[in-house]
């Protein structure tokens, strides 16, 4: 029996995080969640189960939506905040979205910001 579009997607994303803790060697894991409207981004540290930084496309004084733009804007407010907390190194963890249009603007935003993956 075929699997639905939203069972393919949770079936990939699992396959992708199990792999990312192969290859992690212990880095923490910049995750992505991406809605229809919003995109949020957290800096994970799996080995003990705590979010170190969060960010979303929700905050400021006005919302900015769920396009590229944002994106990029969250990308870099994550890795400022990664930064102050003492975390360069991670590995990215795309959730099993394909790595196009807003999740690959939260990345690069993120690699410019100072963000090593």
């Amino acid at each position: 029996m075929a699997l639905s579009p939203r069972e393919q997607l949770a079936r990939r994303a699992q396959r992708n995080r199990t792999r990312l803790k192969s290859l992690s060697n212990g880095r923490p894991r910049l995750s992505v969640f991406r809605s229809d409207k919003n995109i949020y981004a957290q800096v994970i540290d799996d080995q003990s189960g705590v979010t170190i930084v969060a960010a979303s496309s929700l905050e400021g004084d006005k919302k900015q939506g769920s396009n590229a733009a944002a994106a990029s804007e969250v990308g870099k407010l994550v890795a400022q905040r990664a930064i102050e907390k003492g975390v360069k190194d991670v590995v990215f963890d795309r959730g099993g979205y394909i790595y196009h249009g807003r999740v690959k603007a939260l990345a690069e935003a993120a690699r410019e910001a100072g963000l090593n993956f």
